[in-house]
């Protein structure tokens, strides 16, 4: 073959190569198992966005905001989605983790219980079984939850149930009380009707900054430009399912044939409500308010106690977003 031939073949075989060469494995743990407030995380994979930006991005199901610190923190996931207050109180016993985008503005956490119990509210809990998976983000939280209501923490008796069983658990009488995310109330509104106890932590009182992308903190201190390019694919990827979320559902039950695409659909139009504050909506999407920080970490500090005090600065970032993508709900 001529030299001309032979250099021609090499450059595009090397052409051909870039592309997978360049491509970073991002092992990415999330909260729970795929649901509708997953969805843009795979509409930007199912349309290459992470893969354009050289991010090759694997979405492992989770089980729990509690273990997705833990596995954050402690380096063997680089980056996960957990709730803030578990990552706060993950930091004060030394784990590693920073938050670089905010899903849910507003707390995601609610108790369902049968009110042909006699249950009226978080007063009526006390010796009371609360039934959720053991590292459930609630678990660690319920302190700040109970103390505001003016119940001592202590008093209920926490049950370990498996997600997809807190509703069998419950209709059956095994617990007495469940946990669980706003995006999928409409599901215990189908299976308990008119018998359905419910409780927004939001409204009585506990409001802290649930999910949040998470990254490891030396992962994140190596790898910024990685993290930077992440950070602004999902934060386009969570505008555009807001505005047209359709195909964002669509792309999340393509990657997981077990759901349902009209179910999803109504959970991720829960997930919007969550999403939605004024700092979402006039500061940015994904947005960590310092104030707002700052009264969550004297929450956790005061009700459910952190073992070493740090500067809360220390557990988010707002450097990777771009200011001019905001909610529009």
């Amino acid at each position: 073959m001529p030299r001309t031939l032979v250099a021609y073949a090499a450059l595009s075989l090397a052409l051909v190569a870039a592309p997978a060469a360049a491509q970073q494995k991002l092992d990415f743990v999330l909260n729970w198992v795929p649901g509708g407030d997953h969805a843009p995380y795979y509409y930007a994979k199912k349309l290459g966005w992470y893969a354009k930006e050289g991010i090759d991005l694997n979405l492992e199901p989770g089980k729990g905001s509690m273990l997705a610190v833990q596995k954050v923190g402690a380096g063997a996931n680089p980056i996960g989605l957990a709730d803030m207050g578990n990552v706060l109180i993950g930091k004060g016993k030394g784990t590693d983790a920073v938050g670089v985008f905010n899903v849910y503005a507003n707390s995601p956490q609610g108790l369902y219980w049968l009110k042909s119990s006699g249950i009226k509210g978080v007063k009526d809990f006390a010796g009371k079984k609360i039934g959720n998976p053991a590292a459930d983000g609630a678990r660690p939280m319920w302190p700040a939850l109970a103390k505001a209501n003016g119940i001592d923490p202590k008093s209920v008796i926490w049950v370990n149930v498996d997600a997809n069983a807190k509703l069998s658990a419950l209709k059956s009488k095994a617990i007495d009380v469940t946990t669980s995310f706003y995006n999928i109330h409409h599901i215990f509104q189908r299976e308990l009707g008119d018998d359905m106890g419910f409780v927004a932590w939001r409204d009585v009182g506990l409001n802290p900054y649930g999910n949040s992308v998470i990254v490891h903190g030396e992962f994140l201190a190596k790898n910024k430009p990685l993290v930077d390019k992440f950070v602004k694919v999902t934060q386009r990827a969570f505008a555009t399912c807001v505005k047209d979320p359709k195909p964002c559902v669509q792309a999340l039950v393509d990657a997981n044939g077990a759901l349902k695409f009209d179910n999803e659909l109504v959970n991720w139009s829960l997930v919007e409500v969550l999403m939605s504050d004024k700092f979402s909506k006039s500061v940015g999407l994904g947005i960590h308010d310092d104030a707002r920080m700052q009264a969550d970490y004297q929450l956790v500090r005061d009700y459910v106690g952190i073992d070493k005090p740090f500067d809360v600065k220390t557990t988010y970032t707002n450097e990777f977003l771009d200011r001019s993508v905001k909610m529009t709900k």
